[in-house]
This record gives C-alpha cells, structure tokens and sequence, in this order.
C-alpha cells in the first residue's frame, strides 16, 4: 500500500539518574563517594532510505520511543547509554514538526538524515559533587527526560519525468508500455490513486525514472478532487509530459482541458508552470485524432506529439524529446550552481 503522509509521535530516551554510592572497603577508612553518572538517553533519527518506497511502515505504529540511559552505580560505574532509534523513511520525505509547524529537514537524497528526539542527559553521581570542602556529598541528579514531538512526514515522490493529464488520458497505460511497472489500468476516472514509478531505458546503462501521477481536475490547487495529494508529487520532477485525450469521457474540449491544466500548475506555485514540458496528444489510434492534434497545435503554437501506447506510435519520439530536455535541465542546473 502506498501511503505519502503520515503523523507520528517520537521520544527520546530519558537520561539514567546518577547515583549516591560511598566506597566501603576493610582497611580503606574515609574511602570517600563513588557514585556514577547516569548514562545519556538515546535519539529518535529519522533516515532516507531507498530500502523503503512509502510511509506504509509508519501507519502500524505511532509512537517511536528511543531507549533510555540505565542508572549509575557505585564504584565509579556510569550507566549504559540507550540505543539510537533509526526510523526509515523514502528519500523525498518532508518532515514537519506539528505543533510549531516548521520544517525540520527535507531528506531529499538516501542518506540525509535528522535528529528528531534528542535523548535527555545522564544525571551527575554523587563523586561529581565532592570538594574539597564537601568530601562526603549525597547529592546526585535525577535523569533530564529526552525530547518529544508530534511530527507530520509528507513524501514527494522524486522523479525524472511526469506524466501530467486529466483523468483517463492514459498515463498508466504508456508507464506500462516504456517500463516494467504494472500500474491498474480501467476505462474509469481516477483509476490511479498514487504515483506509480517506473524505470526506462534508454540504451546502454543510461535510464531515467518515469512517474505516473494521478489525474488532475479543475480546482486541483485549492483542494478540489485529489488536489493538494499529488500535486506536490510534481514539485520534484524535472520534465512534465502532459498528456491530453482527443476525446473526453465527458465530452470536454482538448484545447481547452489543457488549458485548464496548465493554469491549475501556475495557481498551485512552486515553480511548477516553469518547468520543461513536452505536449502529446495519446491515444492516436483513434479516427480523428489527428484533427484534434492538430488543434491543439494550432491553437498552444507547440510541437504536439501524436502517441499512442498500444499501437506504439510516436513512443520512441517521445522518449527522445524527454531525453533532451532531460540534458538541458541538467545543463541548466549546472551553469545555475555557484562555483566555488
């Protein structure tokens, strides 16, 4: 199950309380204190991992206590520290603090990594307080209590390149057709209700990642239909492959579901209207598609692609059009970052 929200509670381990101890030996009068300190408690971490593809994990289980520091005792012996608690998450995963609603971090790469819960220190022994004016001391700490909050985690699925279209375009069907993956496909609306990843090749080892991103309606930036859920999906690609139907299950007009679809990524924000975009028209096997491309064209003064995931047609065109704005986006960025 795909799962890219969810709200959790952590808690650092509490520090061990440092103990009072004297040193009691035959023949060692006056042997003095010798209580340790109390071990510190140990951290909540969140990580990116490749290991896991969504925050299914975190829905069984709401409350992530790290282990807490054990006590001091005598003879100098300080407590045992508590274990560290890794909470493995997807790399693209947001995590918030709830309740302060800030960003704590944004594990955007495997390995990126944030201390959520620090866990409390170890309380002092009674051997910390001794002076040489005190040389008997029975004062000693209680353990701090480690950290805890409510934290909300979001992924954004990190992308190449997605697939962008009013529901029913066929996105599923041509993810299905350039990778391996096994998307539902149904002659239904909102057939897919989470992003569908998908590896495609495109000679020797080179490979980009496709996604397929859930359809968007009218009104999708303010909430409407599936909204705000997959729209932040987008944030992460690089290329956008908007695909527009030539015949509307509801009888709608291409032009203007483009349109539409196109102001619904400006409203939204993040810069999402600006990114790289190839235009295609799917489903050309279809009598009179052709016309309605060519429409669409003359209407937008764009290239539009006439493809087609079950006869094939255009399929290679289209990679080879995603593949180059895939190497200006990378060219872009690298001109973009300051040199050092």
């Amino acid at each position: 199950m795909f799962v890219d929200r969810a709200v959790i509670h952590v808690r650092g381990g509490d520090g061990g309380a440092g103990c009072c101890s004297f040193r009691r030996e035959k023949y060692v009068p006056r042997g003095g204190p010798d209580g340790g300190d109390g071990g510190d408690g140990g951290s909540v971490v969140i990580r990116a991992t490749t290991n896991a593809d969504s925050l299914a994990a975190l829905l069984n289980r709401t409350h992530w206590n790290a282990q807490s520091g054990s006590r001091g005792a005598g003879d100098n012996s300080y407590g045992r520290k508590g274990h560290d608690l890794l909470v493995q998450v997807p790399p693209g995963t947001l995590v918030m603090d709830r309740d302060r609603g800030h960003v704590l971090r944004d594990l955007a790469a495997e390995g990126d990594e944030v201390i959520v819960a620090k866990g409390g220190k170890g309380g002092r022994g009674n051997r910390s307080f001794a002076t040489s004016t005190n040389r008997a001391p029975r004062e000693f700490q209680p353990g701090i209590p480690g950290e805890e909050r409510i934290l909300v985690l979001e992924l954004k699925t990190i992308a190449d390149v997605g697939l962008l279209g009013f529901p029913n375009a066929g996105k599923s069907t041509l993810l299905s057709r350039l990778s391996r993956a096994h998307p539902e496909v149904g002659d239904y609306p909102f057939t897919t209700k989470h992003p569908n990843l998908g590896a495609v090749h495109v000679g020797g080892e080179r490979v980009f990642i496709l996604a397929d991103l859930p359809g968007l309606i009218e009104g999708a930036h303010a909430g409407v239909g599936l909204g705000h859920e997959f729209l932040r999906h987008v944030e992460r690609t690089r290329v956008l492959v908007h695909m527009v139907e030539p015949f509307p299950a509801d009888g709608s007009d291409p032009v203007a579901n483009y349109r539409t679809l196109r102001r619904e990524l400006s409203l939204h924000g993040g810069d999402l209207s600006e990114k790289p975009e190839v235009l295609a028209m799917s489903k050309s096997e279809l009598t009179g598609a052709e016309e309605r491309r060519e429409a669409l064209e003359l209407e937008t003064g764009r290239k539009v692609l006439a493809i087609s995931a079950v006869t094939g047609r255009g399929l290679a065109e289209l990679v080879k059009q995603v593949c180059a704005c895939l190497r200006d986006a990378a060219a872009t960025q690298l001109v973009a970052e300051p040199t050092t």
